[in-house]
């Protein structure tokens, strides 16, 4: 494990679940069915989906907290409450202030889910940050201090300038405790 390099746990872009800029979300969440019904057992299942521009490069991602956060109605108030972190009120207040709007506006509304299935995929990707990016070539140890460093649940993996796969927190976890569970102590 001590030479490994990402390149021996990142999944190529041509397993992951893909969808380009102009998606409904709808279709981007079939995508990501589609994909994760190529795994099996044995494998972990895909979390995310990566968009991609006209050109084939990777240009966001969704992953499934993303797609939970577009679900929730938007109401004035959603902004304020993220204001309440800067000012130290405790997470039980916030909590209960989301509750609050929360009943008053249900979530999962068939109205609403129409109207989110529809809208595009750039509504709602993250773009990718300058720590994501990791070389096909560095050493698990660079991917490691990456993920952890940057609390990522992946990192998109590069050859030159070009991104060519992903490499999952979840892989490198389950290749690392492959090693450490060999040590009967």
């Amino acid at each position: 494990m001590e030479n490994s390099s990402v390149k021996d746990l990142m999944i190529p872009i041509s397993e992951y679940a893909t969808v380009v800029l102009g998606t409904p979300l709808a279709d981007a969440v079939t995508a990501l069915e589609k994909a994760q019904e190529a795994y099996t057992a044995s494998k972990y299942q895909h979390r995310a989906i990566l968009v991609l521009d006209n050109n084939d490069n990777v240009v966001g991602k969704i992953g499934q907290l993303r797609v939970l956060e577009a679900i929730e109605p938007e109401y004035d108030v959603k902004d304020k409450i993220k204001e309440l972190n800067h000012y130290n009120f405790s997470e039980e207040y916030q909590a209960q202030l989301r509750n609050k709007y929360r009943s008053e506006v249900p979530i999962l509304k068939t109205e609403q889910l129409k109207v989110i299935a529809t809208k595009k995929v750039e509504e709602f990707m993250q773009k990718p940050s300058s720590g994501e990016f990791v070389a096909e070539s560095c050493t698990l140890d660079t991917a490691i201090h990456k993920l952890v460093a940057g609390r990522h649940q992946s990192l998109l993996v590069t050859r030159k300038e070009k991104i060519i796969g992903i490499l999952r927190m979840t892989d490198v976890f389950a290749a690392v405790f492959h090693e450490i569970r060999v040590f009967d102590v």
